[in-house]
């Protein structure tokens, strides 16, 4: 009997504060939506992150007739100065290994990488891309040593390192995880604040009934119970729409990331699962909390 006195007490706040409902439940689907999709995001560049670091190399790229570095002198890299390059990295303490690419090599490598961009493969020729020297190093922080050895010397056009490439890539995605917890930050206060309304005006609604309940001898717990399930159950239901946009998250934001930039590494769906279970969870003990705190403060009992 008493179960399904809660219940229908529940029901009747929920109805009776429709409209603040509902936008309780949206103001919590956003919130719980940003900050689950800012936990993807975090997820991705550290997955990227351990995926791409060990793979990381330092490309040398070496004198052709079309370099602007005016030490070349529009000239190709002679066959001597490639050998005694490659003799100086074999003896750099930091490089783990040498590899050479020519100017076809690293076209049809060029042409693999950017295979979903037709039109920029279209617009490049093989020979715009220069003979290369590409460098494993034992640990990618070595990149200093390997880059001051090596420029300057005959027959070197740039060094370039894929580090520095990477860490401008990730922190664009580290920018726009502050920014999805940053609006979601904003959005919890919001539904903090909804709650609270939510939570008072359901209380002023139900004084009668709260105080027959005070004066037959209901336990404090038992009063505010209803209150409390109202805030829970309006946070549930705002979870739930916040998974269906963190699933439209993962296939329009997060797997298209992945698809059209080759520095990121695939999302798996068990981490998205993990992320919607801790942003439904988080909301409804965001509104029981608030609605427990509201509770305590405007419901004299």
């Amino acid at each position: 009997m008493r179960v399904q006195f809660v219940l229908q007490e529940i029901w009747i706040g929920l109805r009776r504060n429709m409209t603040m409902t509902i936008s309780l439940v949206i103001t919590v689907a956003i919130a719980m939506a940003l900050f689950g999709t800012g936990l993807l995001l975090r997820q991705q560049v550290d997955s990227s992150k351990s995926f791409w670091y060990d793979k990381i190399e330092v490309s040398i790229f070496l004198c052709a007739k079309t370099s602007s570095n005016p030490s070349c002198q529009k000239q190709d890299v002679t066959d001597q100065q490639r050998q005694t390059l490659k003799a100086q990295l074999d003896k750099l303490p930091q490089v783990s290994e040498v590899q050479y690419e020519n100017k076809q090599q690293a076209f049809e490598r060029f042409k693999d990488n950017f295979a979903g961009s037709p039109g920029f493969v279209e617009s490049t020729r093989e020979g715009d891309i220069p003979d290369s020297f590409r460098v494993k190093l034992k640990a990618p922080e070595e990149y200093k040593a390997v880059a001051q050895a090596m420029l300057g010397q005959p027959g070197v056009d740039t060094v370039i390192n894929e580090q520095e490439i990477l860490e401008r890539f990730f922190r664009i995605l580290n920018g726009l995880q502050v920014a999805a917890l940053t609006i979601a930050l904003i959005q919890v206060v919001a539904a903090v604040m909804l709650v609270g309304n939510t939570v008072r005006l359901s209380a002023f609604n139900r004084r009668r009934e709260t105080g027959i309940m005070r004066l037959v001898g209901a336990s404090n717990t038992y009063i505010q119970l209803p209150f409390i399930l109202e805030g829970a159950i309006a946070g549930l239901i705002g979870g739930i729409f916040s998974s269906i946009l963190l699933v439209f998250s993962k296939k329009l934001l997060i797997d298209r990331l992945a698809g059209d930039v080759q520095l990121v590494s695939q999302l798996g769906w068990s981490t998205v699962i993990a992320v919607i279970v801790v942003s439904i969870c988080f909301g409804v003990l965001l509104c029981a909390v608030a609605s427990f705190l509201t509770l305590r403060r405007y419901l004299k009992i």
